[in-house]
């Protein structure tokens, strides 16, 4: 007989559950009882004690699952009402000039553009206030042959002004709308699957460049020299750091270039600042005083006749009459920070191989991770350097040059014409002309250079539009002297059809015209139709073969593909004013840095710099600090962005959904959707760094 005390705690101990919600944070259930663990041999005690188990632990799961689900809804609540706040502080304190000091050429651009889309909204509501009357009145068909089939076989049986209205709208599309759209939408489909199948013979050329290990090797002899002490096998190398009012990266940038394993009577290193701010001049100045007090070969130059941008810049800076001791020049961008290895990487490539005028660096990013914009940059990015990039190097000895993180041979710059103030990629200009003179260039995918990307939308924004305008602006420079280059037949093909129209233009036209105007039309008028598979699965399979050279980005692969035809209103403006040659095709605004730093490539420099003291006077010194000082009074203030051509966009797609109601038509339905909330979310600023 078991003692008395047993049968007072015979109810149990209570078992905390911890709940993953704050709101639901933890609840209490009865454990199991002494009597559920004793032994009873009879089959029908084992039966019932079985049934009461059971029970017990199948309320447990119910009552873990249902708080569960109230802790989701409860989640989903707060995330609403946060993004509902966001909403409201945006359009309360946000700004729709998002660009200050645009020309007025460039405003009557913008503004043009933006009405057409803010007219085709306004038609696209009239419409659907218009087709849902109809849909309740009964008009509402499966395909276009019922259409003309319930017109021609009633002309008498409108009963009212609406309906005959209705029945000549009717008439109206199917014999003057839907054949011309229809064979809009045929157009872009074609350049769509054009461009798509360009882009998988990419990444077949990636693969196969994976499966037989094919990269880029320099000469034995080459490396050899540069390992051996004693050898004198180490050329003149000039470096050049363009920047323009960048405060936040130049110490990094200074002392990662500074560090570079190269004889310092080997190499220079010009600080080419074209700061318009007094007080970033004088910190720059600074720092090239402290690196050149700590035995580096650095020198300052500042212009006062800032013309020609970044290309202006680097001319001037070749123009110094020292340029002629040196066989090779290396161009890093503010936010770059090479590793000390970078020239013993690629400069032996340059021996023995006469033809070669650029070896041109991966880019790697320090902040990919640091907001969902970062991550979808990196996607595009990795994907442009993993596949484009290497295989035109590979296959063809050409692409275009990033600008930054590579080595030119100087000769190969003269020859080519030097830097051209002519448009705002002066990176891809003297490539092309260096092709069309016949030399080759290296991309290795295996040397990486660490930067920044762009964490506000603002800022990428403006990035996208000069790397899209810049490209039409030089297609028109360039076309004539491609045709009449003595260069092969194929080569100029190259880059006639698949550089510069294909990948340059083709892409941004149909991206927008097709997903942003031709889709939510066909809604309107459906008797122009877009199938299926060119709405998703097309699209589908492009988006994974682009997330292909980043693997650990797949779960952003819906967003990629989002994301993307929203940027296409952006590109697709700027192909335009550069193809014609409009005002804003000119405008140059250098990309916002964040001024964060790689964590392992700059460990060595940190603990390099700590060991060296900072001696000597620095000039200017009080003046710095006394502008410093008087800086925040005069900064201006900044506000939030409302983007009103994504936002009209928005619109239209959701009002383009809306109809798609009416025809059942589901897959459209969900792409319309999701696309009309990602040009909301960009329209509102919603994506990136948050001001």
């Amino acid at each position: 007989m078991a003692p008395w005390w047993v049968k007072d705690s015979h109810k149990g101990s209570s078992v905390v559950v911890k709940m993953e919600n704050r709101n639901w944070s933890m609840v209490e259930l009865e454990a199991p009882s002494e009597d559920d663990l004793l032994v009873d041999n009879s089959p029908t005690s084992s039966q019932e004690k079985g049934r009461s188990k059971n029970a017990r632990q199948l309320t447990w799961l119910l009552l873990l699952k249902v708080h569960r689900a109230a802790g989701f809804l409860t989640s989903i609540g707060s995330t609403l009402l946060s993004f509902g706040s966001a909403v409201r502080h945006r359009v309360a304190s946000g700004r729709t000039d998002d660009n200050d000091n645009e020309t007025d050429e460039n405003k009557t651009v913008r503004t043009g553009f933006y009405n057409f889309i803010r007219v085709f909204l306004g038609l696209s509501l009239l419409l659907l206030g218009f087709e849902i009357a109809a849909y309740f009145k009964g008009w509402h068909f499966g395909a276009p042959h019922l259409q003309l089939q319930y017109i021609l076989t009633f002309p008498l049986g409108v009963k009212d002004l609406f309906d005959w209205l209705y029945a000549g709208w009717v008439l109206i599309r199917v014999d003057y709308l839907s054949r011309p759209l229809q064979f809009l939408a045929n157009v872009c489909i074609f350049l769509f699957l054009v461009q798509s199948l360009d882009r998988l013979i990419l990444c077949l050329g990636c693969f196969w460049i994976r499966l037989k290990r094919i990269k880029p090797i320099p000469k034995q002899e080459a490396v050899a020299d540069l390992e051996n002490e004693e050898h004198t096998f180490f050329p003149m190398v000039l470096i050049q750091i363009p920047m323009c009012n960048e405060r936040e990266v130049y110490k990094q940038s200074l002392a990662a270039v500074c560090s570079l394993d190269w004889p310092m009577s080997k190499i220079l290193i010009q600080v080419l600042d074209d700061s318009d701010d007094p007080v970033t001049q004088l910190l720059i100045k600074e720092e090239v005083h402290y690196w050149q007090q700590n035995g580096a070969h650095i020198v300052y130059r500042h212009r006062v006749i800032r013309d020609g941008y970044k290309a202006g810049n680097l001319k001037s800076a070749m123009s110094c009459s020292y340029v002629k001791d040196y066989e090779y020049v290396a161009i890093f961008d503010a936010d770059f920070q090479p590793a000390s290895d970078f020239l013993k990487r690629t400069i032996p490539h340059f021996k023995n191989n006469e033809e070669l005028g650029l070896v041109q660096a991966r880019w790697s990013f320090v902040n990919k991770d640091e907001n969902l914009l970062t991550r979808l940059q990196n996607i595009n990015l990795s994907f442009h350097f993993e596949v484009e990039q290497q295989v035109n190097g590979v296959f063809i000895n050409f692409f275009g040059f990033n600008g930054t993180a590579g080595v030119w041979r100087i000769k190969a710059l003269e020859e080519s014409g030097g830097w051209l103030e002519r448009t705002t990629v002066e990176d891809m200009d003297i490539a092309v002309r260096a092709h069309l003179q016949g030399w080759k260039f290296i991309f290795l995918n295996d040397v990486e250079c660490p930067c920044e990307l762009p964490e506000s939308y603002e800022a990428y924004r403006k990035q996208q539009h000069r790397w899209h305008s810049g490209p039409m602006q030089l297609f028109r420079l360039c076309l004539p002297d491609i045709i009449h280059a003595k260069i092969s037949v194929w080569k100029k093909f190259n880059m006639i059809f698949l550089f510069f129209l294909l990948r340059k233009l083709v892409l941004p036209f149909y991206s927008f015209t097709l997903f942003c105007i031709i889709l939510p039309m066909t809604m309107f008028i459906p008797e122009a139709e877009l199938p299926a598979w060119v709405v998703c699965y097309i699209p589908a399979i492009m988006s994974f073969l682009n997330v292909l050279p980043a693997p650990r980005s797949f779960p952003f692969i819906v967003p990629y593909l989002l994301f993307e035809n929203t940027m296409s209103v952006t590109k697709f403006n700027a192909m335009i004013s550069g193809l014609f040659q409009l005002g804003s095709a000119y405008e140059w605004i250098v990309t916002k840095k964040s001024g964060r730093s790689s964590e392992g490539d700059l460990v060595a420099l940190v603990e390099k710099e700590s060991k060296l003291q900072r001696t000597g006077s620095e000039p200017n010194l009080d003046e710095i600090s006394v502008d410093l000082q008087q800086e925040p009074m005069t900064r201006k203030t900044k506000h939030n962005r409302i983007y009103t051509k994504e936002l009209a966009l928005a619109f239209l797609l959701l009002t383009a959904s809306a109809r798609s109601l009416l025809s059942a038509q589901g897959i459209h339905f969900y792409f319309l959707l999701f696309q009309g909330i990602s040009f909301l979310l960009v329209g509102l600023d919603l994506i990136g760094e948050q001001v």
